[in-house]
């Protein structure tokens, strides 16, 4: 885990000896989350007033990482955790934090982002679902797409449009929206990896109550962009697990009354290990360079200088990544602003970095590259025929680079922003910042 101040060391001290006292493999999921959301250890980057301990990115990725180390249960994973919690802790009036982190830190409800539309992708503020009020409800309708989770979600962080007659900034809002009602048609959207993480969402008159409005009427470019900042300093390299749990939260995944112990490894010496990993995406993205230079160890691909020279090229941006996650826990704790630009660096880095993971680790296994599994069966078959059981691992990362350069904003968004909230560049001449929204042209 690195070196720790005094300060982070007293916290793993800490959360060790309360594992000791409360990790119980025959606990349900449910009883254990509740157990680690209500201690602070979910999510222990937030304000104590949001079930967290208000501890640094790298503390809080240390607690992730010593909790998967002593062999428990991680903290639920999923938008909730990553994104909802942290945004209606810092814009949610307490009983909204109450009402919901509550339930994202302990398990209870799953969350997806419906943020992004048809016509509003990268001009995210040109968003057309609409809102209307109805007595102290308000219904809505329009569609998003790319809606990770969807398929799973009880709540959605909701943009809509709530006033047309002022600039398109000035006229959203943000609700948490209930995704088990009539009015709300999800759809998975199946990719070239043969899984189904985004899908498309249609809202016909679905409603939600007044009090689910979260930073206020027309506050919602606000609120997006802090959900958004969260959302690209997770996804970025040096970012750590998002939440770490190998078990869904939520009342559609239907895991809560499971025990624990179906969810990690048998306890060895010294603690045991979450089920899962090595092979797959996540294992890739979790290794950096490492699991990679492994792979050419094995199979002599190592001795290619080129190869060679590629693997200290993503070994190297990964160890910039974690330095400046280091730079930026030391401004914190110096009082001092964030590193200007850090969490869109993060994510423009971590794109490069799974472009040329994939890059290299296609010219690693060769030909085999041109053979992939979609299914649990068709990996077994492929392991079975190639006696590598990382091959599937490798395509899958291939299949899936694209991806990571487009969702949390685009590359080009990411530049835009640095160049000219960093930077001072002039913005290309627009009225959006003036003109009422229903005069402005339409995308798509």
């Amino acid at each position: 885990m690195g070196p720790m101040t005094d300060t982070a060391t007293d916290v793993i001290t800490e959360l060790k000896d309360w594992l000791n006292d409360n990790w119980d493999p025959d606990l349900t999921v449910a009883q254990w989350w509740e157990r680690l959301g209500l201690a602070g250890w979910s999510a222990p980057g937030l304000p104590k007033n949001a079930y967290g301990r208000e501890l640094s990115r790298a503390e809080a990725v240390q607690v992730q990482q010593t909790i998967a180390e002593f062999g428990a249960l991680g903290a639920p994973g999923g938008l909730g955790l990553l994104l909802a919690a942290p945004t209606i802790a810092t814009h949610g009036t307490q009983e909204q934090i109450d009402l919901y982190v509550k339930d994202i830190v302990t398990g209870q409800k799953a969350w997806c982002q419906l943020f992004s539309e048809p016509g509003a992708g990268s001009d995210l503020a040109g968003l057309t679902t609409k809102g209307v009020k109805d007595g102290d409800e308000w219904t809505f309708n329009g569609q998003k797409v790319w809606t990770s989770g969807g398929q799973i979600a009880d709540l959605g962080m909701l943009l809509a449009r709530t006033n047309v007659d002022v600039p398109k900034h000035q006229g959203i809002s943000y609700f948490a929206l209930d995704m088990h009602q009539p009015g709300v048609d999800v759809r998975p959207l199946r990719e070239i990896t043969g899984h189904a993480m985004f899908n498309e969402v249609f809202m016909s008159d679905a409603r939600a109550h007044d009090d689910t409005l979260i930073g206020g009427l027309n506050n919602g470019w606000a609120v997006a962009n802090t959900t958004l900042a969260f959302e690209r300093s997770g996804l970025g390299a040096g970012g750590g697990s998002a939440a770490g749990g190998s078990a869904s939260p939520g009342t559609v995944a239907k895991q809560l009354d499971r025990k624990c112990g179906e969810f990690v490894s048998p306890p060895a010496a010294g603690g045991g290990r979450r089920r899962g990993g090595g092979g797959g995406i996540a294992g890739m993205m979790g290794g950096g360079a490492g699991l990679i230079i492994e792979l050419a160890k094995g199979n002599g691909k190592i001795k290619d200088p080129t190869v060679r020279q590629d693997l200290m090229k993503l070994h190297t941006l990964g160890e910039i990544a974690k330095y400046n996650g280091l730079r930026s826990k030391a401004l914190r704790q110096a009082g001092q602003p964030d590193i200007p630009g850090g969490a869109n660096i993060a994510k423009l880095q971590m794109s490069l970095m799974l472009r040329l993971t994939r890059d290299t680790g296609m010219r690693i296994i060769g030909p085999l590259g041109t053979l992939h599994a979609y299914t649990p069966e068709q990996q077994a078959a492929l392991n079975e025929a190639t006696k590598n059981p990382f091959i599937a691992g490798v395509t899958g990362m291939a299949l899936y680079s694209p991806g990571p350069s487009i969702y949390g904003g685009t590359d080009e968004v990411q530049h835009n922003i640095i160049g000219e909230r960093v930077l001072g560049l002039p913005k290309e001449p627009n009225n959006d910042k003036t003109a009422a929204f229903k005069d402005l042209p339409k995308n798509g």
